[in-house]
């Protein structure tokens, strides 16, 4: 895509080279000349308008409008005084370019809560709605995602920057059988996500200068486009929590999720196998809350009856403790 932009950005330049010089019959050098720079001026403008957003745009020539609007009043106000007609021609542009300054100002300081009201009738911004979030590449690769968006509690447009989609690919090319299957799943999901009507997705073909790493590149193009990220991975959750970025983190949702236990409830385990400590065993709840049993371990393979004692909130999730009820 980039190749693609760059092409048609020389192109036009070209285009408007040529229609320089065959517009100038006195001076054809000159008129040359002007038709690249003028060409090379509207790719530059045009550049650098894709980094504005559709509502700082829409706030701005709303500010305009509102600095034009009040400079034509300004200037009927001045018919009611008798002032020499180039005295007044002379005022009017200078209020209206201090009122067009004032309205712009205004407008883009103003761009979180601009609306626009009619009596009874509120307009409200449909991008409110378009929520940006930079996707990496253990949310796609874990699914879960597909299912919250199909259950209508994400929507907006989801970022794959190119190097997770190169990962993807790397991963879906792998020798090792573990590796090219969680390749081929995330590519799968990101096929199934395009087909989702809540969301966009969008690749983002821009690379990260500065840094190496996946992580550290989705950190930073999270930081400089002011957006959300989604993720399951533990430590890109730290680190982008400690640059002050937010982070949509699946598995802290799944933990939220989880049924909470209180000390004394009973329910009913299957011990899988042996804990940490002496005579312990470990069973597994069907969300996968781990359940430490103590005085179990000649009990594997069974299920039991336990009886809740506490309850450990680790970062990694929700560990359950629990003892034999009675006698088994």
């Amino acid at each position: 895509m980039k190749k693609g932009m760059f092409v048609l950005r020389v192109f036009f330049v070209l285009i408007c080279t040529g229609a320089g010089y065959s517009l100038g019959e006195g001076s054809p050098g000159l008129s040359t000349v002007f038709g690249f720079i003028g060409g090379l001026l509207v790719v530059f403008f045009e550049a650098f308008a894709r980094k504005v957003s559709l509502r700082g745009l829409s706030s701005a020539v709303f500010g305009i409008i509102l600095g034009l609007l009040l400079a034509k009043i300004f200037g009927e106000a001045l018919r009611l005084f008798f002032v020499p007609e180039d005295i007044t021609y002379n005022l009017r542009v200078f209020f209206t370019l201090i009122f067009i300054y004032l309205g712009l100002t205004l407008g883009i300081k103003g761009r979180s809560d601009f609306s626009l009201i009619i009596p009874y009738v509120k307009f409200k911004r449909q991008e409110l709605k378009e929520e940006e979030i930079v996707v990496d590449t253990s949310s796609i690769i874990d699914g879960r995602m597909l299912d919250i968006v199909k259950a209508g509690f994400l929507e907006g447009q989801f970022i794959i920057p190119i190097f997770v989609l190169n990962e993807l690919r790397a991963l879906a090319d792998s020798t090792e059988h573990l590796k090219r299957q969680k390749g081929k799943r995330g590519i799968e999901i990101l096929h199934s996500l395009k087909k989702e009507p809540n969301v966009e997705v969008k690749i983002n073909d821009e690379d990260v200068e500065g840094v190496s790493s996946v992580d550290e590149k989705i950190v930073k193009m999270a930081h400089l486009l002011g957006v959300k990220i989604l993720t399951t991975d533990y430590n890109l959750n730290r680190i982008a929590q400690l640059q002050g970025v937010r982070v949509l983190n699946i598995n802290d949702l799944a933990n939220a999720l989880k049924p909470i236990f209180i000390s004394g409830e009973v329910f009913s385990l299957r011990l899988i196998k042996e804990g940490k400590e002496y005579n312990q065993a470990i069973g597994y709840l069907e969300d996968g809350t781990m359940v430490v049993v103590e005085a179990a371990q000649r009990l594997l393979g069974k299920v039991v009856k336990v009886e809740v004692s506490s309850i450990l909130q680790s970062p990694s999730g929700r560990i359950v403790f629990t003892k034999l009820l009675k006698q088994q």
